[in-house]
């Protein structure tokens, strides 16, 4: 092989290989949850035993561990779930309807707009305290700090 060919070989192996990292760069590292938007009409409701459940993102993501995103709707006088915590830090949303949530070992009366902040390995809970459904987002995260997922129930 001349050094011409190997010249033409190395410039379009360069050339392939550029094109590839801009991919990269945009839509994300590979198995990472890229820039994404998420359209309400195309989030699946799954029925639960306390309302429902739209699942919007559940994956790594280039500087996390794992992003999960989800928005909840909670029937009226439901509990979302018994006082739990977990070593992931959790921001909830209110988007509808009147809670009532554990913060700080505080029950706080929530509506719409209102924001929680659950630090790790607090105890919490969530009830729907209204007359109506309650909608609220859900966005958990998860680091090298924070090590597995998984919730703990409090201890009787």
């Amino acid at each position: 092989m001349t050094r011409r060919e190997l010249t033409l070989m190395g410039a379009t192996a360069l050339a392939m290989c550029i094109p590839l990292a801009l991919v990269a760069r945009v839509h994300g590292l590979a198995g990472t949850l890229p820039s994404s938007a998420f359209e309400w009409n195309s989030l699946t409701a799954t029925p639960t035993k306390v309302g429902e459940k739209r699942q919007v993102c559940d994956s790594p993501t280039e500087t996390l561990d794992n992003l999960e995103i989800h928005v909840t709707t909670l029937n009226p006088g439901e509990f979302a779930h018994p006082p739990h915590q977990h070593p992931d830090e959790e921001l909830t949303i209110v988007r509808e309807g009147t809670v009532e949530a554990l913060v700080n070992g505080e029950m706080k009366r929530l509506g719409p707009g209102s924001v929680i902040f659950q630090a790790p390995n607090r105890l919490h809970s969530l009830r729907n305290v209204g007359t109506t459904r309650v909608v609220y987002h859900v966005v958990k995260w998860r680091t090298a700090k924070t090590g597995a997922a998984g919730a703990v129930p409090a201890k009787p």
